[in-house]
């Protein structure tokens, strides 16, 4: 990335980061952690509807399609669309540590223009941790994986407490999401992103 800010550099004493031995296993489909996130869920008529994929090591990959909604200029995504995918791809990183944990800054680098109907192929991975800071990367490239790379982004991800999304989270939606009778889709619910 060009002009990385200095926060998202891993500071001396950074660890790797370390997958946990409950994580999905590579290969294995990520689903949506909360049916009405615009990234990932089902629920969002306009949303990405973007499917992330565990990898080796803590590493995640993803697929989007760019919907005509999803337009900036005429014919292109939108840069806050792109922003998205990415917050989101790296979101999911945080399943293969088995923590919560929200975005804390977020840089975003767009080389290419993305036109509507592009796969977008999203590769991101955890470089560094210390405390509660995660630090990560992603590159999205066009045309398949090894494609052309469109957006790079680096970002610093937090971990928190469930309480986060209780405290600041709108009631109803919480209520609903506390009283899912699913046990695993209620966890989920509150893994990622602010």
């Amino acid at each position: 990335m060009s002009g990385t800010s200095a926060r998202l550099t891993p500071p001396p004493g950074a660890v790797k980061p370390v997958r946990h031995p409950d994580a999905p296993a590579p290969g294995e489909l990520l689903g949506s952690h909360y049916e009405h996130c615009f990234g990932c869920g089902g629920g969002q008529p306009h949303g990405l509807h973007l499917r992330a994929t565990a990898g080796e090591g803590v590493r995640v990959t993803a697929e989007f399609t760019v919907k005509p909604a999803h337009q900036g200029a005429p014919g292109l995504a939108h840069g806050g669309v792109l922003a998205t995918a990415m917050d989101e791809t790296l979101g999911a990183l945080s399943w293969l540590q088995r923590v919560i944990a929200v975005t804390g800054r977020l840089e975003t680098d767009y080389v290419l223009p993305v036109p509507v109907g592009t796969v977008l192929f999203l590769d991101a991975e955890v470089t560094a941790v210390q405390g509660r800071k995660i630090y990560c990367r992603a590159t999205a490239r066009t045309g398949s994986s090894q494609g052309p790379v469109a957006v790079r982004a680096e970002a610093l991800f937090i971990e928190v407490k469930v309480d986060h999304f209780i405290d600041n989270g709108r009631p109803e939606e919480i209520r609903a999401a506390m009283s899912d009778s699913d046990q695993v889709r209620r966890a989920r619910a509150f893994e990622v992103n602010p």
